[in-house]
């Protein structure tokens, strides 16, 4: 089972980038497979450590992108990038806090913020990017 699922309104029309968010995605659902796997020791807390730092790391190669290009929405955009981290980073706070993981809030951010901001910040900055 997959915690995210690649939907065509995610794609920004750049097949370079549409491949990357796509293995983004990929990796986060090979993640919570190896999880949910019973003979496989992967904690929770690994878990949304590996996703929070891929993630942290396809931000920072954006960003940097952005920075060099003079792009005029960067703020936006960056922040829109840290909603998303924070939005992790409480979950993982509820993890070590409760020692309940909530799969389905997860999934549901993700898949919110992914649609969101795939077909709008994203989408933006590749056209402006050309």
């Amino acid at each position: 089972m997959s915690l995210l699922q690649w939907k065509k309104d995610y794609a920004v029309g750049v097949d370079a980038v549409d491949h990357e968010h796509r293995e983004m995605i990929e990796l986060i659902n090979g993640l919570y497979d190896n999880l949910m796997k019973a003979d496989v020791e992967v904690s929770v807390a690994e878990f949304l450590g590996e996703v929070y730092a891929k993630i942290v790391a396809h931000f920072a190669l954006e960003e940097r992108i952005m920075r060099e290009r003079g792009y005029d929405q960067f703020a936006e955009h960056k922040a829109d990038h840290e909603r998303l981290l924070d939005d992790i980073r409480e979950i993982m706070d509820d993890y070590e806090i409760r020692g309940a993981f909530e799969e389905e809030a997860l999934a549901e951010r993700l898949t919110s913020w992914f649609g969101d901001h795939f077909k709008t910040m994203d989408s933006r900055l590749h056209k402006h990017l050309g």
